[in-house]
């Protein structure tokens, strides 16, 4: 249950509920519940029975896969007011969860439990929708992430990485086996990428740092 103080916070995040009506709302507040989960925990992994929906008020979830070889590959991230698709179609389908779902930064979630999430995507058409457009977003992302691994040179996946998370900080805290484990590469072919980018003066690295000094030059391998 969702008390009074934690129900204005959660309600600012959540634009869903600001369009529910008193009916959806009073549920909301009887069956849901808050959880607070600290940096490094796995909510879900591989095989687990998904009992709970999870949409997040703070912090940052990491979805991603292991391969057999043991290289891991992001599939997608999600924060506030957002939720993960994964678990939503694992609760749908009576399926286990097929990947690894970890909180990257201390993350507090409403926990919707698995038989509510499926009662009211019957009833309610607002929560219906918004499963349905969640939906939609993540498998755009997820389709992304496909073509990109499919399709794309590893110095053009890496180039765009960089160029995206240099949207929050450059130089980037970064190391090569966190790239790695981000594009589904080995640490190796990663080191010899950027090794040729630091040859051409395109970046400048040191250890678990990545400085971008030529953003042009890097936008244009990004798009090979």
């Amino acid at each position: 249950m969702i008390d009074a103080k934690e129900y204005e916070r959660i309600y600012s995040s959540l634009e869903f509920l600001h369009e529910a009506d008193p009916g959806l709302l009073k549920e909301f507040i009887d069956s849901a519940y808050l959880a607070r989960i600290p940096a490094g925990r796995d909510i879900f992994m591989e095989g687990d029975r998904v009992d709970a929906i999870a949409l997040l008020v703070s912090g940052i979830v990491r979805v991603y896969n292991i391969s057999v070889t043991g290289r891991e590959i992001t599939l997608y991230r999600f924060g506030l007011g957002d939720s993960c698709i994964l678990s939503a179609n694992a609760i749908f389908n009576d399926q286990f969860f097929p990947a690894i779902a970890t909180v990257e930064e201390a993350a507090e979630a409403v926990m919707i439990p698995a038989e509510i999430f499926r009662d009211w995507v019957k009833r309610y058409d607002l929560w219906r929708n918004f499963v349905i457009d969640l939906l939609s977003q993540r498998l755009s992302s997820l389709m992304e992430v496909i073509d990109q691994v499919a399709f794309k040179r590893m110095d053009s996946r890496i180039a765009a990485f960089l160029l995206e998370r240099s949207q929050l900080e450059n130089p980037l805290s970064i190391t090569h086996q966190d790239i790695a484990a981000e594009l589904g590469s080995s640490r190796e072919v990663i080191s010899r990428i950027l090794e040729d980018f630091t040859t051409q003066g395109i970046v400048r690295t040191k250890r678990g740092e990545i400085e971008i000094l030529e953003f042009e030059i890097l936008r244009n391998r990004s798009e090979m």
